[in-house]
C-alpha cells in the first residue's frame, strides 16, 4: 500500500470505532483489521489497537453499568465514556499524522 492509503486506512480504523453508536462496537476495526491487516504493518497495527481499545471500553462499561447498583457506576461511566471519546480522537489524529499510537489501560488481545 502506498503511505497516503496506509494513513487513511489506519486513521479509519479510528473512525469507525464511532460506529459503536449505531451498532455493533468495534465492527469497523475488526472489518479494516481482516480486510487491510495483511497488507500494511501500520494498518494492522492501528486497527488493533482500536480493536483492543475497544473491547477494553465495551468491558469497563458493561462493569461500570453492573456497578449502578452500588452507585459507583454513575460516576465511572460518564469517565469511562469520555476517555473513550477523547482517546479514540486522539488515536485519530496520531494515525493521521502518520505516528505508531499506543492507547493506554489496554487489554491487547488482538496483536
Amino acid at each position: 500500500m502506498r503511505p497516503d492509503d496506509e494513513r487513511l486506512w489506519a486513521t479509519l480504523a479510528h473512525l469507525s470505532a464511532f460506529l459503536g453508536f449505531v451498532g455493533i462496537p468495534g465492527i469497523g476495526p475488526l472489518v479494516i483489521f481482516l480486510i487491510f491487516g495483511n497488507r500494511s504493518r501500520y494498518v494492522r497495527h492501528h486497527s488493533a489497537e482500536a480493536l483492543n481499545f475497544n473491547i477494553t471500553m465495551l468491558v469497563a462499561a458493561l462493569i461500570s453499568g453492573l456497578l449502578i447498583l452500588v452507585l459507583i457506576g454513575f460516576i465511572l461511566l460518564p469517565i469511562i465514556a469520555c476517555a473513550w471519546f477523547i482517546l479514540t480522537i486522539v488515536a485519530t489524529i496520531a494515525a493521521n499524522r502518520g505516528e505508531w499510537y499506543r492507547y493506554p489501560f489496554t487489554v491487547r488481545l488482538v496483536n
